[in-house]
């Protein structure tokens, strides 16, 4: 058998702001205290961790769940 396909998500419980971070820790298997700290490298050098969150926020859907 096979496993299911991956998905990337954001994360609904693995979040500080929108959840990019644990998503894409949970997607890659590492630590999303890794993927925060490139994100903050990436926007004190130049910014452009900040342009590629923000985008990755619109184009990212949340996980499902239950909303309440």
């Amino acid at each position: 058998m096979s496993e299911p396909m991956k998905r990337l998500y954001r994360s609904r419980d693995n979040r500080w702001i929108a959840g990019i971070c644990g998503g894409l820790g949970e997607y890659l298997n590492v630590d999303p205290t890794v993927v925060r700290a490139a994100f903050v490298l990436f926007a004190l050098a130049g910014g452009s961790g900040i342009l590629a969150y923000i985008i990755l926020w619109f184009i990212i859907p949340e996980e499902p769940g239950v909303t309440m």
